[in-house]
This record gives structure tokens, C-alpha cells and sequence, in this order.
């Protein structure tokens, strides 16, 4: 069954057949797929009232586990973004009742940001909502193909994750 990469391929192949497009096969494929996942990512995160990079952080505080606070630096690294983006993103979190800050109970130099009850909330219906919509996305495999795939996408990723 052709798909349109296969039709990009072929032509590609006709026009120039001095390359080899073989690698088309993958990555277009592959860069289709992430436009499909932004689309779903995005959505569900609206259906909440969330941005990507809101998710991002409520999401880093989320996985750290109660007390659900993390300082910035660490939210920092996990999101990889700089300083000044992420004192943007906190305050905005704050105005919006989602995270508040707080000094470190054994030194108050240190800020943390922590999850209030409606940033949890957000969170993880945000969360669930995802979930929902990314295996969806996976529906058409079947059952050992998205083991499979993980499998050869680590492979793929190894070299960029510094692994």
C-alpha cells in the first residue's frame, strides 16, 4: 500500500537517480508522525488550559513526587530552558494558580516552586488526556510492533541523547 512518502521517494529517485532517497522512508515518516503528535499533544493540553511549555513544567513537578516541587534550576535543566525564560514561565504559572513559590524550609535563599492542588488537577488530566490521544495514534500497529518501535528509535536516538 503507497503512502505519499513512498510517492515523494519515487520521484526523488527519478529526478535524481545519482542519490539514494532511502532515508526519506524513515524521516519523512517520521517528521509526518511528530506533526500529528504536536496537533494531538496540543490539543489535549488546551482542553485544559495549558500551553506546551506549561505541561513542560507542571509535568517535570508532577513526576518528582509529593510534595511536588522542584527548585528552578532543576526545572531548568529539565525543560532546557534559561533562566530568565523560566522566571517567565514561573510567574505566569503563579498568576494562574498553578504552581506557587516558596523558600526552602532549611534555607530560605533557595526558591522553590511547587504545585498547587489546581496545578496537579491540570496536570494530570492533561496527562490522561495525552495518553488517550498518543495511543490512538499507535492504533493501527499491532500488539509487538510499538515494543518494536521503541526499540529502533532508542537505536536511532542513542547517538544525540549521549548514551
Amino acid at each position: 500500500m503507497e503512502d505519499e512518502v513512498d510517492r515523494i521517494v519515487d520521484a526523488w529517485r527519478r529526478e535524481r537517480p545519482d542519490l539514494d532517497p532511502a532515508p526519506l522512508h524513515v524521516f519523512s515518516r517520521i517528521s509526518r508522525l511528530a506533526r500529528h503528535l504536536e496537533l494531538a499533544r496540543r490539543a489535549a493540553f488546551a482542553a485544559r488550559g495549558l500551553e506546551p511549555w506549561s505541561f513542560d513544567v507542571l509535568s517535570a513537578l508532577r513526576r518528582a513526587g509529593a510534595p511536588y516541587e522542584l527548585t528552578p534550576g532543576v526545572l531548568m535543566s529539565q525543560t532546557l530552558v534559561s533562566s530568565g525564560t523560566m522566571t517567565n514561565r514561573v510567574d505566569r504559572l503563579v498568576a494562574a494558580g498553578l504552581v506557587e513559590r516558596h523558600g526552602h524550609p532549611g534555607d530560605r535563599r533557595v526558591v522553590v516552586v511547587r504545585l498547587t492542588d489546581p496545578g496537579v488537577a491540570a496536570v494530570d488530566a492533561a496527562m490522561a488526556d495525552l495518553l488517550d490521544r498518543e495511543s490512538a495514534l499507535l492504533a493501527a500497529l499491532d500488539k509487538g510492533e510499538p515494543a518494536v518501535l521503541t526499540t529502533a528509535l532508542r537505536d536511532l536516538l542513542r547517538p544525540f541523547d549521549g548514551d
